[in-house]
């Protein structure tokens, strides 16, 4: 699954920790979303989109092709 995490946090003038704080998790989960080496949970998914102001589906880019 690709996401635009970096892409609207950089947009906001954000840094990886300032996102981390905001969030309530480490800079390392942050390093780890940005690099599609980590799925979130639906919790955290959903306090990402709201932060950005947007849908779930806006952020995360699911591939149906992965899906099989």
């Amino acid at each position: 699954m690709n996401n635009r995490i970096e892409e609207e946090r950089k947009r906001r003038g954000m840094t990886q920790q300032q996102l981390a704080g905001e969030l309530g998790v480490s800079r390392q989960t942050i390093i780890s979303l940005e690099s599609g080496r980590y799925n979130p949970s639906i919790l955290l998914a959903h306090r990402i989109a709201r932060l950005f102001d947007a849908k779930i589906e806006d952020i995360f880019l699911f591939d149906t092709e992965e899906e099989a």
